[in-house]
């Protein structure tokens, strides 16, 4: 049957009878195609375009086969173009192409559809829907009843041409399917080619499953890491500004800074393992803590060292008064280092009792240097990683204290002060001072290993400082360093301390105002005798500090405009007097003999008292004795016993007379020989009768031939002597080369007499020569108690 109708060209798509598919019509011709199947029966043949591409068909461009199909609705749209649905009739084949008014009429013949039926059809029609049914699942795009749909229909042609409207494959295929008249050979066709795209859908589902587990991975950590960042930053604790592309910034330092060729090659190397790492892991975060201590440290920065010598003596003049003999050494050795420009040389190490300013001289070096300051307190440090580092092995780990300092400089010729070097602890986790040897050493330090950087980090350019209460420390660290004594002050150094530095800093601090608060030179002298008792000068500020702040508040309270401080007034403000200013005793007693002695705070007054009890010829000590002292008790009675004749004293004395010595202030360990001529003198007194002078202090130790050998703190035992109103000091005769480093004003305010035998030292101190004593008074006054006195305190002594 031959009929003539509009044709209607399609693209991208081939249309199966019984189907109905809505069609978007653009082209003029097509929709004249339209209007003119609409202004008849509704009847057009769709045929489909060989190439999608070319607007204006010919009859070369189109299939030879196509539907014919009937216009259920038409809608024209404001742009211009026209939406058809239309439903498939019947195959066709296209005879001729003509064109009529603005489109193409065809003259197609009809193509009736085979009937085929049987159990082989059958079971093709069952296959074929079961096929659909497989991959109707794997093709999201089809609804979920289509397969149901075609499981109902019963005829083979109607079945083929559904199924081949409904899988998605290409043109071309689809086309040779409407092509195929045979119901049975379009059922084989279509599973043949559902068969094909199963297994391609199965292969993409498999790529889609694992690129969406993937995808939901990232996207659940991106999400929880994005909740992370809003809960810091709730918290306040996360930074806003964006750090940039992370391993592009690290790649910059590492190609920009002057690194060591082995600290480079580090870099390199823990950069390329940082790239293969996931983000967010452990491991990550290790390397990259690493890469931030190893970049962060100042390679090839350097401050630029001052070299004038006068400036820094007026820097170190200006921050301290006195201390001469430290600044000079200090000047020498910056002058050695600006000569040669290097720091080759022995460490520094500034030992002195507290509040003395060795940790403000280290900050005055850095500052007359020009370098950066860095202090680090040793006290009770006890981990040698502290000093060394932890290995990045474990958790948690850190560069040492070294490392991390240096990085805080930010230069690599800084000065460091290590601070309170005699304090360093010691336990199972290592020896903090055994690991300073190598930071110390000038022939080992240009190769420093830290643990946790495990490459050599040059030390030689930092110029270290130490400071110490003590030389109580291990032999090796002591032997690299250079011992500066600094033994304390004077009272007339410490006025003028006060006065240039603690009372305007103090002032200051307390916000009083000019004029509000004076302390005068005789107020602070009373404060400094009757208040302080140090070789420093840091209980003194702190009595400066409190004065300040009882002035402010009767300022505050209305009750005075300024307020001036003499010694008629200082109880008012500073409260009850806590030492007495003079001598240590106020008259001449029988047994009672004041010593020097040293202390890591500084010198101090050590009284030593004796008196005879009814024994054996015993010696009986008290007072918390060490060892070496009570050993200086026995040499000394040994002594005495052994020259009593030439004394005046009975040997049968011994044997109806015990001896007991008492140190007072026994809660306070006391220990060392250089009590010893002290010893000798008070069992003298005792057991002659005669008195020892109030206002002679003696130090030294005793030997049993009588002999007085030198001891050690001689300037801290004067200054001491001074503070406590002794007028004369009895010193070995040995000792006496160490005046020359004693201030003129201790010299000038004691009398000094070296000695070298006890004899000296008796008739010194003693108020009476001992030849002239009678026997029988001297035996009644060694039996009568000496009077009570008032003792004199001391710390551990030596």
């Amino acid at each position: 049957m031959t009929l003539t109708l509009p044709v209607l060209p399609l693209r991208d798509i081939v249309v199966f009878p019984h189907m109905i598919v809505p069609l978007f019509v653009g082209r003029d011709k097509s929709v004249a195609a339209l209007e003119a199947a609409m202004a008849a029966d509704k009847e057009i043949f769709l045929v489909a375009q060989l190439d999608p591409a070319n607007d204006d068909p010919t009859r070369d461009d189109l299939y030879s086969m196509g539907v014919t199909a009937s216009v259920l609705q038409l809608l024209k749209l404001p742009d211009g173009t026209v939406r058809v649905l239309v439903e498939g009739k019947q195959r066709a084949t296209l005879e001729a192409l003509n064109e009529r008014d603005g489109y193409f009429a065809a003259d197609i013949a009809l193509i009736e559809d085979k009937p085929v039926e049987g159990p082989d059809v059958a079971a093709l029609m069952r296959s074929v829907v079961k096929q659909f049914e497989a991959y109707a699942k794997l093709h999201r795009k089809l609804p979920a009843e289509t397969a149901a749909q075609l499981g109902e229909i019963t005829e083979a042609a109607l079945l083929s041409d559904s199924i081949a409207g409904n899988v998605q494959i290409k043109v071309a295929e689809k086309q040779s399917l409407l092509m195929e008249t045979d119901p049975v050979k379009r059922l084989e066709m279509s599973f043949a080619l559902m068969e094909g795209e199963l297994g391609v859908l199965q292969v993409e589902k498999k790529i889609k499953s694992r690129v969406k587990r993937q995808m939901e991975k990232t996207q659940r950590e991106y999400y929880l890491n994005e909740q992370l960042k809003a809960i810091q930053r709730e918290l306040g604790n996360s930074d806003d500004e964006s750090n940039g592309d992370e391993i592009a910034e690290l790649t910059q330092k590492i190609a920009t800074l002057k690194l060591s060729k082995e600290a480079r090659a580090k870099a390199t190397s823990e950069l390329k393992k940082l790239k293969t790492m996931a983000p967010m892991s452990a491991e990550a975060t290790v390397v990259r803590n690493y890469l931030d201590v190893l970049l962060g440290l100042p390679w090839g920065k350097r401050s630029k060292i001052k070299r004038d010598l006068i400036a820094a003596e007026g820097v170190l003049n200006e921050d301290h008064y006195a201390l001469d003999k430290v600044k000079d050494r200090i000047l020498e050795y910056l002058a050695v280092q600006a000569r040669t420009n290097k720091l080759k040389g022995p460490i520094l190490c500034l030992v002195g009792p507290p509040g003395v300013g060795k940790t403000s001289l280290g900050k005055s070096i850095a500052k007359a240097t020009g370098r950066e300051f860095i202090r680090q307190s040793l006290g009770g440090v006890r981990d040698e990683a502290e000093i060394r580092g932890h290995r990045r092995t474990y958790i948690g780990s850190l560069p040492g204290k070294i490392v991390t300092n240096l990085k805080k400089a930010g230069a690599a010729n800084p000065l460091f002060l290590l601070d309170e070097i005699d304090k360093l602890g010691q336990d199972f986790r290592g020896d903090p001072a055994s690991a300073l040897l190598e930071v110390l050493d000038p022939e080992q330090n240009a190769k420093f290993n830290d643990h946790y950087l495990e490459i050599d980090i040059d030390l030689s350019d930092v110029m270290f400082v130490c400071t110490a209460n003590s030389l109580n420390l291990p032999q090796p660290l002591l032997d690299r360093m250079e011992i500066i004594r600094l033994e304390g002050y004077t009272e007339d150094e410490k006025v003028e301390i006060a006065e240039r530095h603690l009372v305007a800093k103090q002032i200051e601090a307390h916000g009083l105002k000019d004029g509000e608060f004076t302390l005068t030179t005789e107020g602070l002298r009373a404060l400094i005798q009757r208040y302080t008792r140090e070789a420093g000068v840091r209980t003194l500020e702190r009595e400066i500090a409190k004065l300040a702040r009882k002035a402010l508040r009767q300022i505050l309270e209305g009750k005075a405009t300024s307020v001036t401080i003499t010694p008629d007034n200082l109880a008012d403000y500073a409260g009850v007097q806590k030492f007495r200013h003079g001598l240590s005793e106020q008259e001449d007693q029988i047994g009672a003999v004041t010593g020097l002695a040293w202390t890591e705070v500084g010198g101090e007054l050590l009284s030593i008292e004796s008196v005879t009890v009814p024994g054996k010829g015993q010696a009986k000590v008290t007072g918390k004795l060490g060892d070496v002292m009570k050993e200086s008790v026995q040499a000394a009675y040994s002594f005495v016993q052994a020259r009593a004749p030439s004394f005046g004293i009975k040997p049968s004395l011994f044997h109806r007379k015990d001896i007991h010595i008492h140190l007072p202030e026994g809660a306070v360990p006391k220990d060392g020989p250089s009590a010893g001529i002290g010893m000798v003198t008070a069992i003298v007194s005792t057991l002659t009768g005669v008195p020892v002078r109030c206002d002679v202090a003696m130090t030294g130790e005793v030997t049993l031939r009588g002999r007085v050998l030198p001891i050690g703190g001689l300037k801290e035992k004067l200054l001491a002597a001074l503070r406590g109103g002794i007028t004369t000091v009895l010193i070995p005769q040995e000792n006496e080369k160490d005046l020359a480093e004693i201030p003129a004003n201790v010299k000038a305010g004691l009398k000094i007499i070296p000695v070298s035998h006890v004899d000296e030292v008796l008739r010194l101190a003693l108020t009476a020569p001992l030849e002239a004593i009678d026997w029988t008074e001297a035996d009644e006054l060694a039996a009568l108690p000496p009077a009570p006195i008032m003792p004199v305190g001391a710390e551990v002594h030596h």
